[in-house]
């Protein structure tokens, strides 16, 4: 594996260079509320459309007593149309009530603790960690589970399984920068349904474990 994941990896990184998802973008500031509530409208969110709503929300909020400061109704109208906006806005409250009661306002650095924040899973988890705080995670979404599985890297049946594989697996050097890669990769060649194989430039890393119909 560490040969293939190398190769894999430095491909990815000259393929996407001039490319940068939302919540990349963001983690540059090195803001972990900002990474975490980027993150939380991320969800089921195409990343332009994330790009955009953080843009408005952090104009108007950027700290946790700043967003409390906005009603519900304020929330959802800069964050619009991200999916389950309603949803989010009551998210985004709650959370940042606790960080103010909880956590002296300060977003946790701990996966435990980020886990104990309403509706935040595992993957948000380690977006925080690795994006917000620079340490090491291996955050594991959709897009991650489904290449690495199909690259051959993992044999799991789950995102939550796939994380604690790459876990033991996976070279330490390469924790943070395997999301991004991935998940772009994911968005762009390497689909759900009928992957763009003919263009993908790791076509002969992968194994297509899983993939019957190609492009």
């Amino acid at each position: 594996m560490p040969g293939d994941i190398d190769k894999i990896v430095q491909i990815l990184k000259a393929w996407y260079h001039d490319d940068t998802l939302a919540l990349t973008e963001v983690s540059n500031a090195r803001d972990p509320f900002k990474v975490l509530i980027s993150c939380i409208l991320s969800l089921r969110t195409k990343d332009e459309v994330t790009a955009k709503a953080t843009k408005r929300l952090f104009a108007r909020a950027k700290t946790p007593a700043e967003m409390l400061k906005l009603t519900k109704d304020e929330i959802e109208y800069a964050i619009y149309p991200v999916g389950f906006y309603h949803r989010k806005a009551e998210q985004i409250l709650e959370i940042c009530r606790v960080l103010i009661e909880k956590y002296d306002s300060r977003v946790p650095d701990k996966i435990d603790e980020l886990l104990k924040l309403k509706g935040v899973g595992r993957k948000t988890a380690n977006i925080v960690v690795t994006m917000g705080y620079k340490k090491l995670g291996v955050a594991v979404d959709t897009h991650v589970h489904r290449i690495s599985n199909r690259l051959g890297l993992v044999a799991t049946k789950t995102p939550h399984q796939t994380e604690f594989a790459l876990r033991k697996t996976l070279p330490k050097k390469y924790w943070i920068i395997f999301n991004t890669l991935l998940v772009m990769h994911g968005q762009n060649i390497c689909t759900p349904i009928s992957p763009k194989c003919s263009m993908c430039p790791i076509s002969e890393c992968c194994k297509r474990v899983g993939v019957g119909r190609f492009r």
